[in-house]
């Protein structure tokens, strides 16, 4: 369960990254090019930066998370992305105006999707962490 702990964290690390250091270093380029975001003006470089180190600052915690999947690592930082990707996905699932059928369905799966990786990485490692507790109970409780 580790292991897919890991790359589900992976997934939110890269992508958090890969938005963060656009919108940080070249927000006005993020704002033309990343999809959809032209949907919602104006361009605020201000705003975008930001959004872009904000952005960054969970993919360090997410990526120190999936270099060492301990709870007290995963959990915060699982839960500090989804407290910014539950409520993103809730505003956008509700604001299409402008958007083709396609793009409203493109977003609305790609933001269902991270925001859904995130609750899921906080539910598997309760149930690994468990299950470990559980093992070493019985383990101490055979050794008596």
């Amino acid at each position: 369960m580790t292991a897919i702990i890991r790359i589900a964290l992976a997934i939110l690390f890269l992508d958090n990254f890969v938005v963060g250091a656009w919108n940080a270093i070249w927000p006005a380029s993020f704002y033309a090019n990343f999809p959809t975001v032209d949907l919602t003006p104006p361009f605020s470089e201000h705003y975008a930066r930001d959004f872009g180190t904000a952005s960054l600052a969970i993919a360090l915690l997410l990526g120190i998370a999936a270099v060492k999947p301990k709870a007290h690592f995963v959990i915060p930082a699982a839960a500090a992305y989804s407290v910014f990707a539950l409520p993103h996905f809730f505003y956008h699932l509700t604001n299409m105006q402008g958007a083709t059928v396609g793009e409203a369905i493109l977003l609305t799966t790609a933001n269902a999707a991270v925001a859904l990786i995130g609750l899921v990485i906080i539910l598997l490692t309760a149930l690994r962490d468990r299950s470990a507790a559980r093992r070493d109970l019985a383990s101490s409780r055979a050794a008596r």
